[in-house]
């Protein structure tokens, strides 16, 4: 009777369970699945299966068995009768769960989720993660994004809570719409960087890890390798513009249902390439320095907030200042002491566990 008085109860609702987001639910149940954690704290992910890479099979065997996991259909983009039906079943399992807390991940759920909670007529504490702001996408016309970024004030004024950004840059972002705070992503460091390399490159082996759409921008990857012949590229996974990828210097190995092995084969690269359009604060970017790989990558949102200059890495606005970095990284050594300063640096600022202790701090504040 006691254990119930003090059990709190927490909500996370995610449409896009795929990519990054996917990775950091993931390890969010591990950590509170701990049997010290779990026994005061009772944690339920409710989650869309509609995209094409989420296996909910691979969801179950893979997260904690002590999260409770609802698949509930969510739509990607705007569909006002889906969303409605998405909106009012969502209420009828808040309404049966009775949380004290609910997390809302991506654009998305962040719509759906609050509007259930409202029409609940519970008070409950609401947390928003955006994982990248949808009016921060370049794929998309100024006037959507003057529309989505009013959409983000007005939903945060009107309904609440406390937006948690995932690295600097989105914080300071989110400062300008509304309460927030920062607990940048995380990724189990210690984990990651056993994997050990097991292949002996002949020449400089450079990659990505991630669905080859227009966020990662497989074109600009293309054109890269075409430029530099003489290295061998890698394209760790699979997506609809795989097509684009004609390089013969590239490799595609198709997508990893298995994250181990996709990190073994970002284990067996000299360096990682980062080519996003638009990020929150990549995961990959992370496993590549937990991995102790030099990172390139294009100055943006989320990959600035990670990889630092001449330390960590190079960041780039024109494929034209890559010649200068690659050959910086030829020099084993010089690869050797950048990777020891980036998992020096995810061991500070992106360890899942401390990052997860102060989301757990901010929920019981």
């Amino acid at each position: 009777m006691l254990l119930k008085l003090f059990l709190l109860k927490i909500v996370h609702i995610v449409e896009a369970l795929a990519g990054g987001v996917h990775t950091y639910l993931h390890d969010l149940s591990h950590f509170f699945g701990q049997e010290q954690i779990n026994k005061n704290i009772q944690t339920t992910i409710i989650y869309s299966s509609n995209r094409e890479q989420v296996d909910t099979d691979r969801i179950k065997k893979e997260f904690s068995k002590n999260v409770l996991l609802i698949e509930l259909n969510m739509q990607r983009e705007i569909a006002p009768l889906q969303d409605l039906k998405a909106i009012f079943k969502l209420r009828q399992i808040l309404l049966e769960i009775q949380p004290d807390v609910i997390h809302l991940h991506s654009s998305k759920a962040g719509i759906l989720g609050r509007v259930a909670n409202f029409l609940s007529f519970k008070k409950t504490k609401i947390f928003y993660s955006p994982h990248g702001y949808y009016f921060l996408r370049n794929d998309i016309s100024k006037l959507k994004q003057q529309l989505f970024k009013a959409i983000e004030k007005k939903f945060q004024t009107i309904f609440g809570g406390t937006t948690i950004a995932c690295g600097d840059t989105e914080y300071a972002i989110a400062k300008t719409l509304g309460k927030s705070a920062l607990i940048r992503n995380g990724i189990n460091v210690t984990q990651i960087a056993t994997k050990q390399k097991t292949e002996k490159n002949n020449q400089l082996t450079i990659g990505i890890v991630g669905r080859a759409t227009t966020q990662r921008n497989p074109i600009q990857f293309n054109k890269i390798a075409e430029l530099f012949h003489n290295y061998t590229f890698i394209w760790i996974g699979g997506g609809e513009l795989g097509l684009e990828l004609t390089a013969p210097n590239i490799k595609i190995t198709g997508w990893f249902l298995d994250r181990e092995l996709a990190l073994k084969a970002m284990a067996n690269l000299d360096v990682y390439l980062q080519t996003s359009l638009w990020e929150g604060l990549p995961i990959a970017v992370l496993e590549a320095m937990a991995l102790q790989k030099p990172v390139v990558a294009t100055n943006i949102i989320g990959n600035k907030d990670v990889v630092i200059p001449g330390e960590t890495g190079f960041l780039f606005d024109d494929i034209s200042e890559l010649k200068n970095y690659f050959e910086i990284l030829e020099a084993e050594k010089t690869r050797h002491k950048i990777g020891e300063n980036g998992l020096e640096r995810c061991q500070d600022l992106f360890d899942s566990t401390k990052n997860f202790s102060q989301l757990l701090a901010l929920y019981r504040k």
